[in-house]
């Protein structure tokens, strides 16, 4: 059998027989002892993520099954002898052998032609085998419809489901078939699988690009061949370049880690000028936002590791390089902050489908980082710094060990009475601490806007009364949405203001959501429904009759 050197290669490489099969080894080997000894069930159904094998393992079943040359031995030929059967099956065009697109075909009416088709011995082949494709595309009638063939197909039929939402399909049709689950491939195997498909095609690409490869991948065989595919042209008219994991970066759309490890560094120090500079030079090389956001997450799992595990899996192939900086920088960064940069990094990811610029909405999140981490460590040394400067340094004084006994207890005395002094200072001056630090309630929404009153913040009152429409308010927590007349800083203000009255962090979020009215607006509403209220009292009525020319234009609150 001459293979097709203009195959892609996901074609190319795709398995002929078991061994094959990447990281699906103890599936392939239960199928193929159950073929061995005679025990086949009448229906398999193969689940999975996209590329793992689940069409080509349906494949090697139909090869297995009708193999002529390998009867009762689970196995089929290989490509230095081929029957006709397997030929036939690899190309897909087995006279026998069924393929059914369930996502193109849906309905009854398909189901009912497989049906009139299945009372039919196979033509050539010892089984006739239908393979049905993403099952779960199919209606709940052809559902209903494949049920009792199902269960009681004729002896020469097999049926293998292919799908990779199996909590889709219905428990009646689950119950009736051999479940197969094809696991995630691990990315140490896929990155072994690329190498050797690369030394075959002769192309030179670096271990570390491999690897970068696989991890795009996601567990996906067949998108980790077609990822090599792309990255083999760039060598195609250069065959002594060597790819490297810069090229494969720009292929992919993806960051440098080491560059959005020092992005989170800044984040965590709170220096928003160079955490925006290094954003923007990101930014800048074109990439793709979501994915952005993803590999954000992908550094805040490396830090949770470090920190509570203290290692990191070899698996993610993490550089010597990128591990030292997440060594580095995991000292600045505890457990509630990863949460806590978690939840808003999983937010904005939503937000980025209603944002109008991606750019604006990935500078507000990593400001949103900056002001909400360690806001309470930095306030205690503050408190700390201002505690020292009035605290009197009293100098430890010698003992004369030489000396007589006299001055040695006179000394002592005086360090105790100089002790004593110290704890007295330190417990009155943490009382007056507590008193200075005393939390505010802040109940609703309104009592921001009383508070920002109450500190003379304008801007952040005018913003809270005018450009913010309220989604949700509880404790520690505020959803908002607002018009296009909204300060750009408003919710680093405001968390550093909530933080200031509280003592506590609150998330500030962007909502999807429309919100209620501005407080200006609903006082406006309130003033007209009041105005049109007094329009209808008996005395307005009386003084119209004694002045037709008069009317009422305005009415004012108390607080007005």
């Amino acid at each position: 059998m001459t293979e097709n050197k203009s195959k892609i290669l996901a074609l190319k490489y795709r398995p002929k027989i078991f061994k094959e099969l990447i990281g699906q080894e103890i599936i392939a080997e239960t199928i193929s002892n159950a073929i061995k000894i005679n025990k086949t069930p009448n229906a398999y159904l193969l689940t999975g993520i996209r590329g793992v094998g689940k069409t080509t393992t349906a494949r090697l079943i139909a090869k297995a099954l009708n193999c002529s040359k390998n009867i009762g031995k689970g196995e089929m030929c290989n490509d230095k002898d081929v029957c006709n059967h397997c030929e036939e099956i690899d190309g897909s065009n087995h006279i026998d052998v069924l393929e059914m697109d369930a996502a193109s075909k849906t309905g009854i009416d398909d189901v009912r032609e497989l049906i009139e088709n299945s009372k039919y011995n196979p033509t050539s082949a010892k089984y006739k085998i239908f393979i049905i494709d993403e099952v779960h595309m199919l209606s709940k009638q052809a559902f209903n419809g494949l049920l009792k063939t199902l269960e009681e197909p004729p002896e020469k039929l097999k049926f293998i489901l292919a799908t990779t939402e199996a909590r889709k399909i219905p428990v009646t049709v689950l119950s009736r078939c051999q479940r197969f689950d094809l696991k995630r491939v691990s990315l140490e195997v896929i990155s072994s699988h690329l190498k050797k498909i690369s030394q075959i095609e002769k192309g030179k690409i670096s271990d570390e690009s491999l690897n970068l490869l696989a991890r795009a991948s996601e567990g996906s065989v067949r998108d980790a061949i077609s990822l090599l595919d792309r990255t083999l042209i760039l060598q195609s008219l250069n065959p002594e370049k060597v790819i490297e994991p810069s090229e494969v970066r720009k292929i992919l759309g993806l960051v440098d880690k080491s560059k959005l490890i020092n992005l989170l560094k800044y984040v965590l120090l709170g220096d928003e000028k160079n955490a925006l500079s290094a954003f923007k030079e990101i930014f800048d090389q074109g990439l793709d936002a979501k994915m952005f956001l993803n590999d954000i997450l992908e550094i805040l799992y490396l830090f949770s590791r470090r920190i509570n595990l203290g290692s990191i899996e070899k698996d993610l192939f993490i550089s010597e390089g990128e591990l030292k900086l997440i060594d580095e920088n995991s000292k600045n960064v505890t457990t509630q902050d990863l949460a806590l940069f978690w939840q808003l990094t999983i937010k904005t990811i939503e937000d980025l489908k209603t944002v109008s610029s991606e750019k604006i909405a990935l500078e507000m999140y990593l400001i949103q980082l900056m002001h909400v981490k360690n806001i309470e460590e930095q306030e205690d040394v503050k408190n700390f710094q201002s505690t020292s400067e009035n605290e009197t340094v009293v100098p430890k004084k010698k003992i004369d060990i030489g000396g007589n006994d006299s001055n040695l207890i006179n000394s002592t005395k005086d360090q105790l009475k100089s002790v004593d002094q110290i704890k007295v200072f330190k417990d009155s001056t943490l009382e007056s601490t507590a008193e200075n630090e005393k939390q505010i309630k802040v109940g609703s929404f309104s009592d921001l806007v009383s508070l920002a009153n109450q500190d003379k913040d304008m801007e952040l009152k005018y913003d809270l009364e005018k450009n913010v429409k309220l989604v949700r308010f509880e404790q520690g927590k505020i959803d908002i949405n607002f018009n296009e007349n909204l300060n750009k800083n408003f919710i680093k203000k405001l968390s550093q203001s909530l933080f200031k009255w509280t003592k506590k962090r609150w998330i500030i979020s962007l909502s999807k959501e429309e919100g209620a009215n501005t407080l200006y607006e609903q006082k406006i509403e309130r003033k007209k429904d009041i105005l049109e209220s007094e329009k209808n009292n008996s005395v307005y009525k009386k003084i119209i009759n004694t002045f037709p020319d008069a009317d009422l234009v305005d009415v004012k609150e108390e607080n007005d």
